[in-house]
């Protein structure tokens, strides 16, 4: 009875070993809103429809945080909080580097409320992709 105990308990750890790996792990780096906003958000939404288990972090910063500002609009005038909200809404979370916002004189009041904060968006993407995160730029 004991060996069926420790063999149903491998057998569990090692089917949730299996889904964890399964489940993907990506940050996108935006630092450039009006090149990477149109295209990388686009993206995101690609990447969810193939994989809706797939974990996202979006971290902004530069002129990249500028798409995480209602209002925003670069040459493709697209509705970019409609975008960033449906996509919260599907999980991935949006990070704005707070460096940034000191460098350019902005205020948490000042972004989407979709927007959540982090102190150095560098740093942020060097510990998610120490975490085992794939990184991609748009």
């Amino acid at each position: 009875m004991r060996f069926l105990r420790l063999m149903f308990a491998t057998l569990l750890l090692s089917f949730a070993a299996t889904h964890a790996l399964a489940q993907q792990h990506v940050v996108y780096h935006f630092d450039d809103a009006a090149t990477q906003a149109f295209k990388g958000l686009r993206n995101i939404r690609n990447h969810l429809d193939g994989d809706p288990s797939a974990q996202i972090t979006v971290v902004t910063l530069g002129p990249g945080v500028d798409m995480l500002m209602p209002g925003y609009k670069d040459a493709n005038a697209a509705d970019y909080a409609a975008q960033v909200a449906a996509l919260k809404a599907r999980g991935v979370r949006f990070e704005v580097c707070e460096n940034t916002m000191k460098g350019r004189g902005f205020k948490k009041e000042q972004f989407l409320p979709e927007a959540e904060f982090t102190a150095s968006g560098v740093v942020r993407v060097a510990k998610l992709q120490g975490q085992g995160f794939a990184y991609i730029k748009p």
